[in-house]
C-alpha cells in the first residue's frame, strides 16, 4: 500500500469518527464536521506534527541526531531575506528520499508564514501553527469573514444545530 493510500484510508477514518461523534448520516459531507470538531484533515496534521519536531529541534537542539540533519540557511550576501529563519533544502532524486526528515522538514518549515517562525514559545508556535493550517486548508476562511460561521458556503452546507459558535482567528490577527 503506497503513503498516498494510507493517507487516504486514515481521512476515511477520520471522517467517519468525526460523522461519529456528531452523529449525523453517512452521506453528510465531512469537511464542515471537522471544522465543527477543529479538527485539522490528516494530511495538514502530520504537517503540524513535522513543524512543530523542527521548531522543538531548532530551539532545544535535541535529539542531537536530528539536530545534524538540519542546517539553517546562510546567504553570503546582504537580504531581506536573511532575517527569516529559513533551512537549505537538500537535493534529493526519488520520492522516496523526499521522505527523509532532512527534506521534509526543511520543505515544510521554509513554506510556514514568517509570524509563524518567529514564535516565542513552542505554545505560541502551536497555535499560530494550526490557526494558519486551520485557515489555509479550509474553505471557511476567507478574506472577507474573520467568523467562519458568517461564510456564505458554510451556511448553505451546515443545518443550524452544526454550526460553529465560536470565533476563529483570521490570518491578518496572527501577531
Amino acid at each position: 500500500m503506497s503513503v498516498t493510500a494510507k493517507i487516504k484510508h486514515l481521512q476515511r477514518v477520520q471522517n467517519n469518527a468525526a460523522r461519529i461523534v456528531l452523529q449525523v448520516p453517512r452521506r453528510f459531507h465531512t469537511k464542515p464536521l471537522l471544522h465543527q470538531l477543529h479538527w485539522l484533515p490528516v494530511q495538514q496534521r502530520i504537517t503540524q506534527e513535522l513543524a512543530v519536531l523542527t521548531y522543538k529541534v531548532r530551539s532545544t537542539s535535541t535529539p542531537v541526531y536530528l539536530h545534524r540533519r538540519i542546517t539553517e540557511r546562510d546567504c553570503s550576501r546582504t537580504l531581506r531575506s536573511n532575517t527569516i529563519l529559513l533551512l537549505v533544502k537538500p537535493f534529493m532524486r526519488t520520492d522516496f528520499s523526499k521522505r527523509a526528515f532532512q527534506f521534509s522538514a526543511s520543505t515544510v518549515w521554509n513554506s510556514l508564514p514568517q509570524t509563524v517562525l518567529i514564535s516565542d514559545s513552542l505554545t505560541v508556535f502551536k497555535s499560530r501553527l494550526k490557526t494558519v493550517l486551520f485557515c489555509f486548508f479550509s474553505v471557511f476562511c476567507s478574506s472577507s469573514s474573520k467568523n467562519p460561521a458568517e461564510s456564505s458556503a458554510h451556511n448553505a452546507s451546515v443545518p443550524d444545530e452544526l454550526r460553529v459558535q465560536r470565533d476563529q482567528p483570521a490570518l491578518e490577527d496572527i501577531k
